[in-house]
This record gives structure tokens, sequence and C-alpha cells, in this order.
């Protein structure tokens, strides 16, 4: 693979968020037991995405192992509420239209069914 074929194929898979390329989520070998069950790294995984900002295809990759991994939608809803005071509400809010968007839920539609009394 040439030079320019190689940069293409690195920033063709960062921007699908291609977890094989870092080696992102990996999990310890035989010879180690992790502390934490795959349900809460997952879990966790969502919250670190949504405190440092990540993008929508990042919400969405987190999310989606966090499902696989037994989470329900509730919880990963509830992860939002628990960062808050250590991620800032700017930052949370900002998240929520996307952590939305990767659990399938419309907010904008949501926000027209309130009753405006």
């Amino acid at each position: 693979m040439g030079q320019t074929a190689r940069f293409q194929e690195t920033l063709r898979r960062l921007a699908i968020f291609d977890e094989r390329l870092v080696g992102a989520g990996s999990r310890p070998g035989p010879a180690e037991t992790p502390a934490l069950d795959a349900k809460t790294t997952a879990l966790l995984q969502v919250a670190a995405s949504v405190a440092i900002g990540s993008s929508a295809v990042c919400l969405q990759w987190s999310t989606t192992r966090a499902l696989a991994a037994g989470a329900t939608k509730d919880e990963i809803a509830e992860i939002l509420l628990a960062i808050a005071p250590i991620a800032g509400l700017g930052r949370v809010v900002s998240a929520a239209p996307g952590l939305a968007t990767a659990l399938e839920y419309d907010v904008d539609a949501g926000l027209e069914d309130l009753d405006p009394h």
C-alpha cells in the first residue's frame, strides 16, 4: 500500500471509528482477570465519551457496546445525570441529542409532544 493510500485508509477507518485500528475496547488476555465486568466497562466508555465531548459516531459506538453488554437504555441515560456534576451541565446537555439518537429516540419529536401548559 502506497503512502497516499495508507493515510487515506487510516483516515477512513478513523472516520468510521474502526476500533481495530487503535485497539479501542480491548480486554485483558486470559491470564488477566478484569476487575470490571463488560457492562460496567461499556457504561464507563459511554460516560468518558460524553465527558470529553466525543463526536456522535463515538457516542453511537460506545452506546451500542453498552447495549450489547447488557446495559439498559435507562442505565445509559442515567449516565448523563451521574456525570453532570463532574463533566459539567453544558457538556451533558450537548451530548444528550447524540446519545438520544444512539438510543433511537427522537428528542425533537419528543419536545413537540410536550403540552405547552
